[in-house]
């Protein structure tokens, strides 16, 4: 069960990453980070994506028919989140804890080289495996 460190070496092993990063979508702080940054500091990168991450997290449109979107003990009802620019992709997946789960990986790939379907498998093992604490 890998820590938050071997967590974002193996993600940048994936053909095409350029930077990783672990999230406290609540603060908006990197918990963690590996590579490179879209903007040059990763702890930008990490605000901001953040802001992404709270509103698929908080707002009830994201959830799945059936599901209570105000659920308070449940997890984000969204698994993962892509954003496609013209040079990459940029992949948040949310991680599930014991406690309340409010982090994300995310993964920052190049476009030409980046393979997103392997790099979805893959954040999810992740994800499932991450140790943290």
């Amino acid at each position: 069960m890998p820590g938050i460190d071997e967590c974002l070496l193996e993600a940048m092993a994936l053909p095409g990453a350029r930077g990783a990063s672990l999230v406290d979508w609540t603060s908006g702080l990197a918990l963690g980070t590996a590579g490179d940054s879209p903007v040059g500091d990763h702890e930008t990168t990490a605000a901001e994506t953040a802001e992404l991450a709270r509103a698929a997290a908080e707002f009830d449109s994201f959830a799945a028919s059936g599901e209570d979107p105000g659920d308070p003990g449940g997890e984000p009802p969204v698994e993962d989140l892509i954003v496609t620019t013209r040079a990459g992709y940029h992949v948040l997946r949310f991680v599930e804890t014991s406690f309340d789960s409010s982090v994300f990986l995310h993964l920052w790939l190049d476009r030409d080289t980046g393979n997103l379907a392997l790099a979805r498998i893959r954040l999810r093992d992740l994800a499932e495996r991450l140790v943290l604490g």
